[in-house]
């Protein structure tokens, strides 16, 4: 490797604090980038941190500031950038920047360039305790490869339904090679963590091997009831009495969002003042914003602002078929909101039909807008559902999904012999 860069690389500053893991957390996605990916990883950085674990977060460079460092034209394996702060307690936070590129169809977002040669470097001048890959793009791979060539502990998480995307972009023959190149990659892993039993025994029945169940948490002091806004609303043209339909999401063909239009007209014949808020951003826009005249896009909203918008509604519908969990259904629970989803991924394990929510059999389109009909139609229905899935959702903090995370990457750690 070129002295320049090998010069380049620090991770001087990594030391651990008695009885904490160094973690190599590797991802190529990351607030401020606004997905559920982002987020839950970042929470689990943050909830790791928090239990005094020292933490080498391996990311690409996101936004001007970082990118215009690196011109898209330099090598594509160039040296990391590195920095790192400490918290309380000792634990550090020490950041290892990568190289990325835009992805097609999704130019908020960055895929990672190869780069093992780069990592074998880092590990080896300070190794970690064990390495954890949240997603499969090249950066992904290339801290796989070179993880298994230093013989270090290596989890990792399946987060996003490539192969179901597939089909909603004109690429569905890639099903298949898609497939068995996640099941060649989480297979070279110790661990595999799932959000759901459904897709631990789905992706069990593929093919995939070392599957474990590590749910996802919410944060119920931002997602809150407290958070309604009638301000906002008088923005959106509702009056206090006026019902407001939400979704929430990437506004792209694999929501299935051509079903939220239609349950939604429905809704409208049965209620003209009926309000549909759309929060997200994407291709679909220009179409829906055709079919539904009426509706609200309020673009891509973060933190508290997000909040807001949740808690300002009185009805969330959420029609996609692709997730693999659904961030969104848990905080729109914890937001006060009943929910009408169709029976897999975080509905499937955290509503149960007609006590928090509402439950559709899977793909069942005309059931969906009956069901969502019928909610939108019954206020104190509304109501009920509402409370019980914020009671439902206090009990799903991240404060009880981290020690589950960290206790697998603990039990990981010892068959290092099977690398």
């Amino acid at each position: 490797m070129d002295s320049a860069v090998a010069s380049d690389i620090l991770v001087d500053n990594y030391p651990a604090a008695h009885r904490s893991l160094r973690i190599a957390f590797v991802t190529e996605t990351y607030p401020p980038e606004v997905n559920g990916v982002a987020m839950t990883t970042a929470r689990v950085v943050e909830g790791l941190r928090q239990r005094n674990h020292d933490i080498q977060l391996i990311r690409l460079r996101q936004g001007a500031h970082e990118l215009a460092r690196h011109p898209e034209g330099a090598p594509q394996c160039t040296a990391p950038e590195t920095r790192g702060t400490s918290i309380g307690g000792g634990a550090r936070m020490h950041e290892v920047l990568m190289r990325g590129l835009p992805i097609p169809s999704y130019p908020n977002l960055r895929m990672g360039v190869p780069c093992k040669r780069l990592l074998v470097k880092t590990w080896s001048t300070r190794r970690p305790d064990v390495v954890h890959i949240a997603t499969e793009g090249p950066l992904g791979w290339s801290a796989l490869q070179a993880a298994l060539h230093l013989k270090l502990p290596v989890t990792s998480d399946f987060r996003t339904n490539f192969h179901a995307y597939s089909r909603h972009y004109g690429i569905g023959w890639l099903h298949k090679p898609i497939m068995a190149y996640l099941r060649k990659f989480h297979n070279r892993t110790l661990c595999t963590m799932v959000p759901t039993e459904a897709l631990r025994r789905d992706l069990e029945a593929s093919g995939f091997r070392n599957l474990t169940v590590v749910s996802r948490g919410v944060d119920t002091a931002q997602f809150s009831p407290g958070r309604r806004d009638e301000t906002l609303r008088q923005e959106w043209g509702a009056l206090p009495q006026d019902l407001v339909v939400a979704h929430v999401g990437r506004v792209a063909s694999e929501k299935n969002l051509t079903l939220l239009a239609a349950a939604f007209e429905a809704i409208q014949r049965k209620d003209s003042r009926a309000r549909l808020v759309m929060v997200g951003t994407g291709p679909l826009m220009p179409e829906l914003r055709l079919r539904c005249p009426t509706a609200v896009f309020a673009g891509q909203r973060t933190g508290d602002d997000l909040a807001r918008h949740y808690a300002s509604a009185d009805l969330f519908l959420f029609p996609s078929l692709t997730e693999t969990f659904g961030n969104v259904t848990p905080e729109a629970m914890a937001s006060g909101l009943p929910v009408v989803a169709f029976d897999y991924a975080a509905a499937a394990q955290l509503i149960n039909q007609g006590e928090n929510g509402v439950l559709v059999p899977f793909g069942d389109s005309q059931t969906f807008i009956s069901r969502s009909l019928d909610l939108a139609l019954d206020t104190r229905r509304r109501q009920t559902l509402g409370g019980m899935a914020r009671r439902s959702a206090c009990e799903w903090g991240w404060e009880r999904v981290v020690p589950h995370f960290e206790a697998v990457l603990a039990r990981a750690m010892s068959p290092v012999g099977a690398l």
